[in-house]
């Protein structure tokens, strides 16, 4: 009667919601990683759970059944002391080198560190420029890194930084694989009747993927970690753990991370006067070639199946959104959504 048309209107209240909901997600984004974070560590947990409730009470009396409550305590229990078994040693050790590097930063910055390295001839001309180029990146390193630096041993040791996150997770990871089964019932309940099936595709396809990609990254970030240190090691490169340490947790983010890693530990050893650069670049680059074309696929065959383009669209969107944590979580969540838009399709399709 007013000249509105009802569509119209529909149309423009579906957009509304849609931007609102956007929003919250932004406002909220926070809470949510410490939530996914949570549901991360869940899913790397829950096998050695599941295969722990099942395989106890073979070499136990019926009597004694090991409930999921006290198999996730038993594997909170040895993860935590394996933690601290591998962490305390190798996080003093960090700690220790990461001091020192910063004390000498500020120093190392005002030295050429290309003046006692032997550069191609073809190169020679450009070395005023090399080491500018040099001087720059450190000087942005040493701003961005040195504060988190000067206090990296502290925080290592004490174990400070964001407690409330760093307590807030395990503790939503404990929920989570304890009520994974009240959950799923509640999630699939919640769908229509006729969509419940889907749904149980859908958690089932999202529950493999998950365990499939956090294993795989687990898995690279500990042979980037070993790989580095043990070569940096015998190379006598200078702070080894500490680049090695580097290199493991920007292996993490896809594609930038490793870059990242190799541009800081060639700029750190060339800044701290280590003569053989060229052997790190070759010993990057060689395992650059057997992560990329044996490793990471043997680990990620059946999960993550993502055009690089899209990967690293992704990572460097999920930049722009939130940071590190986008960068991080960029991967998974459009994995996810590859796996629910193929399951609509097919449901579709039947």
């Amino acid at each position: 009667m007013l000249g509105v048309d009802r569509r119209a209107l529909m149309v423009a209240w579906t957009v509304f919601l849609f931007a609102l909901g956007v929003a919250l997600v932004y406002l909220m984004r926070q809470t949510l990683v410490v939530f996914a974070l949570a549901v991360f560590l869940a899913h790397l947990i829950s096998p050695a759970v599941d295969l722990l409730e099942r395989f106890a009470p073979r070499f136990a009396p019926r009597k004694l059944r090991l409930s999921r409550i006290a198999a996730l305590g038993i594997v909170y229990l040895l993860i935590l002391a394996a933690s601290a078994a591998v962490l305390i040693p190798i996080g003093s050790k960090i700690g220790e080198q990461a001091a020192s590097l910063a004390a000498r930063l500020p120093a190392a910055i005002q030295q050429d560190p290309l003046a006692h390295l032997p550069l191609p001839i073809w190169l020679e001309e450009m070395r005023p420029r090399l080491t500018e180029i040099l001087r720059e990146r450190m000087q942005e390193l040493g701003q961005s890194v040195l504060p988190i630096l000067s206090s990296a041993g502290q925080q290592i040791l004490s174990g400070l930084g964001n407690l409330f996150s760093l307590i807030l997770v395990p503790v939503l990871s404990f929920f989570i694989v304890k009520d994974s089964a009240v959950i799923r019932i509640a999630i699939v309940e919640a769908a229509p009747k006729v969509r419940r099936a889907l749904a149980e595709e859908i958690l089932d396809d999202l529950h493999l993927l998950l365990i499939q990609y956090i294993r795989a990254l687990v898995s690279l970030s500990a042979a980037s970690f070993v790989s580095h240190a043990a070569v940096l090691s015998l190379m006598g490169v200078p702070y080894s753990i500490l680049l090695a340490s580097l290199a493991a947790i920007l292996e993490l983010i896809p594609i930038l991370g490793p870059l990242s890693a190799a541009v800081i530990l060639l700029t750190v050893s060339a800044f701290a006067g280590y003569p053989h650069l060229l052997w790190i670049a070759v010993f990057l680059g060689a395992y650059r070639v057997f992560q990329d074309y044996v490793l990471n696929p043997y680990l990620m065959s059946s999960g993550v199946a993502l055009h690089p383009l899209l990967v690293l669209f992704g990572v460097l969107a999920g930049e722009q959104v939130a940071g590190i944590p986008g960068m991080f979580f960029s991967v998974p969540v459009m994995a996810a959504l590859r796996v629910i838009l193929v399951r609509v399709r097919r449901a579709r399709r039947a």
